[in-house]
């Protein structure tokens, strides 16, 4: 009997062991400068938009206004329509989550200069930067102002 309890507890604490070794991480993957062209090979623009660079990137989304220096942005890939729409898609990459999350802020405010800018110039514009994904995860940003936003969202998944 002795035995049997013996041989239990051992099962139990290494099952249990066992169980502490497997880390769950249920935290979505980080967005890859790759998804901006997957949103453009899904059909998510109604139009070929242009490449941006990383300085023209940090001076479009203002992001200087929210406390961030360019060598923050460690890497990103920027789509953007070169007039005839409000059609963008990017993803920047930060130093870390939080300059990611100050970045979040600058592009919501960037997303609603838009829309006064667009109201009477391109109005048909509109519903498409008022449904404009922005969307943090970890270090990582996604942009996406998309003629098929759920296309986008399907090719960033």
């Amino acid at each position: 009997m002795k035995k049997l309890l013996t041989f239990t507890l051992a099962l139990a604490l290494s099952l249990g062991l066992t169980a502490c070794g497997r880390e769950q991480n249920d935290a979505p993957p980080l967005y890859g400068t790759s998804h901006v062209k997957a949103m453009a090979d899904a059909g998510a623009f109604s139009e070929e938009l242009e490449e941006l660079d990383g300085d023209t990137a940090f001076l479009l989304y203002k992001l200087a206004d929210c406390g961030l220096e360019r060598e923050d942005l460690k890497d990103c890939a920027v789509l953007r329509s070169a007039g005839a729409t409000c059609e963008e898609g990017a993803v920047l990459v930060f130093a870390g989550a939080d300059e990611a999350e100050a970045a979040e802020r600058a592009l919501k405010d960037y997303i609603q200069s838009q829309i006064d800018a667009n109201t009477d110039y391109r109005p048909a514009e509109i519903p498409k930067l008022e449904e404009a994904l922005v969307d943090r995860r970890g270090e990582t940003l996604l942009l996406a102002v998309a003629n098929d936003l759920e296309a986008a969202k399907k090719a960033v998944e």
